[in-house]
């Protein structure tokens, strides 16, 4: 588990199952994520490959869970997304966060997203890693550059543009 002064990161567990559905089916969250609410069944699919990709690679989503509630409210890491997008892309690990509704505005993306970086530099050594974004996607793309990405492209993924963006450590 990874401490930060407001929340707390843990891999998946199946009790996850109702918050990772409840904020996978709120249409304003997933707008940016293929734009449609996921049923409990694909939140379940969700809930495995989470688990699955922490057994088949030593890393991946951490669930957020916010210290004063002990409620889940995101799930943040690095993780391969074996996308098909490029090699320049694949060949890196690949960042991601999303967060509740409720999370929104507390600096909780940004917080959670640093920690999680910084575990997977001490874990498996500091490395280039990527991430994807919709352009109108604002609040990810702060996150982003506060975590010192850059973009270095732009590609279409399930049906819109997203911008590819790499983070190269010093």
């Amino acid at each position: 588990m990874i401490e930060t002064e407001n929340l707390h990161l843990r891999r998946p567990l199946e009790c996850d199952l109702d918050a990772i559905h409840a904020m996978r089916s709120d249409l304003d969250i997933m707008r940016h994520l293929g734009g449609r609410a996921l049923t409990r069944e694909e939140a379940w699919h969700r809930l495995t490959r989470l688990v699955g990709h922490w057994t088949l690679r030593g890393y991946g989503m951490f669930v957020i869970v916010e210290k004063g509630s002990g409620a889940v409210v995101g799930e943040v890491g690095l993780f391969d997304g074996c996308r098909g997008l490029s090699p320049a892309f694949d060949r890196a690990p690949e960042a991601g966060w999303i967060l509740a509704a409720q999370a929104h505005g507390k600096g909780y993306a940004s917080e959670a997203a640093a920690a999680a970086h910084r575990w997977f530099a001490q874990t498996h050594g500091e490395q280039r890693s990527v991430c994807i974004i919709a352009p109108d996607n604002l609040a990810s793309l702060r996150v982003a550059q506060k975590l010192g990405y850059k973009s270095f492209g732009q590609v279409d993924y399930q049906g819109g543009p997203v911008t590819m963006l790499e983070r190269i450590p010093d």
